[in-house]
């Protein structure tokens, strides 16, 4: 029988979409199942980007360029200058979401048996993206009882060896919420100059932050421009999670120009939600100042709800829409699959996912879930009341 590479055997499953099945069947039962495992908000797309594609009238789609089209690289580049980050369209190749984005950093930037340093839990798709680059994820451990606030800077320099190639961020965190401060941006950023090693941050969250702080981009430090490798999307701070559009950015030329040749072996990315896309940067300020204001509102109430339930530790998130909570149970896992095949309330029950798939040291996070807070505040409220009458019940089994 013809044998499995050793790379899709380990190749993990996704944490976030392995109980699906579950899902589907609990749906086919006649429950309701309140989606709290995925990052798909329920805010409405921009119009202005809906119409750009509903008003087209193209007689041939044809490929773009690989790198994209460079109207929507100049206006992409326009909008991060007035984010302050002063990006050329030269320094942007345009990817098939932030997910080919970071498979390009780590093959432009990684060899087989090559490390890559990451604070865990992080992005679960960070491992297999490492995987596929021959790459091997080397973790640097924060914990929900601190916060998940960023590990001592010695602790990232200890794990630094010859085969370390880079230090790999979310800022703001998935699954955590954590919001890195600027001074810890820039201990990071010191720390792969002497070692001369890159740091790739993926901001894809820059927008969503709650409490007066401000998101620091490694894009702002002087000095570290053939260090830095940005990843952006349009998935979340569009809701466009379909449009599959995402960026790769870096004023480092030979890594760029590297990083083309991997967008040119895949020929091109998506013309219609590139034009969408384009479009969606005319989003008028108003449209993210109301969609922070409701995460805010939404995460205030998860907080809150979670916090009534005896047992339960979880910290308040900075940023993103995400949040870690420790629960009383003895595994995540098992529990999550039993909400799903085994509980309901007034039928309706609760999709979580498991927490342990976000770290990389084994045995870590087990009775941890992610919560993604995406939906409604009323459904929200709702959710937990479920979870927590699920929680009392399987710890009677």
């Amino acid at each position: 029988m013809p044998r499995i590479s050793n790379k899709g055997i380990k190749m993990p499953e996704s944490p976030i979409r392995k109980l699906a099945p579950y899902a589907e069947t609990a749906i086919k039962n006649g429950n309701k199942v309140y989606h709290l495992n995925i990052g798909q908000p329920d805010i409405k797309t921009p119009e202005v980007a809906m119409n750009s594609i509903k008003n087209l009238n193209i007689e041939v789609l044809e490929y773009s360029p690989s790198a994209g089209y460079e109207s929507y690289r100049i206006k992409l580049s326009q909008y991060y200058k007035k984010h302050d980050l002063h990006v050329d369209y030269a320094d942007i190749i345009i990817t098939t979401g932030g997910s080919e984005a970071l498979l390009f950093a780590m093959g432009s930037t990684m060899d087989f048996g090559d490390e890559v340093i990451i604070p865990e839990p992080f992005y679960a798709n960070y491992n297999a993206f490492a995987i596929s680059s021959g790459a091997t994820v080397i973790p640097v451990r924060s914990t929900i009882e601190t916060g998940f606030a960023m590990p001592p800077i010695a602790e990232f320099e200890e794990l630094i060896t010859s085969k370390t190639k880079a230090i790999l961020i979310c800022n703001p965190g998935n699954p955590t919420g954590y919001l890195y401060t600027k001074d810890e941006i820039m201990q990071l950023a010191e720390l792969v100059k002497k070692h001369d090693i890159f740091l790739i941050a993926d901001e894809v969250y820059r927008e969503f932050t709650y409490d007066g702080d401000i998101h620091y981009s490694i894009m702002n430090i002087p000095g570290l421009e053939q260090h830095a490798i940005m990843v952006d999307s349009v998935s979340k701070r569009y809701s466009m999670c379909g449009a599959r559009i995402g960026c790769i950015v870096s004023k480092n030329k030979e890594f760029m120009a590297t990083a083309l040749k991997f967008a040119q072996s895949r020929l091109s990315p998506p013309t219609f939600a590139q034009i969408a896309s384009e479009a969606a940067l005319d989003t008028p300020q108003s449209y993210f100042d109301d969609v922070v204001k409701e995460y805010r509102e939404r995460r205030n109430t998860l907080i809150e709800e979670l916090n009534k339930i005896d047992g339960v530790l979880v910290t308040k998130p900075k940023g993103a829409f995400y949040c870690i909570a420790k629960l009383p149970v003895d595994n995540a896992d098992t529990f999550a699959k039993w909400m799903l095949e085994s509980f309901q309330l007034d039928n309706e029950t609760v999709m979580v996912a498991p927490a342990e798939g976000f770290y990389s040291t084994p045995g870590v996070g087990i009775k941890e879930v992610r919560i993604a807070y995406v939906l409604k505040k009323e459904d929200l409220i709702r959710s937990v009341q479920i979870l927590k009458e699920a929680i009392r019940v399987y710890n009677l089994k």
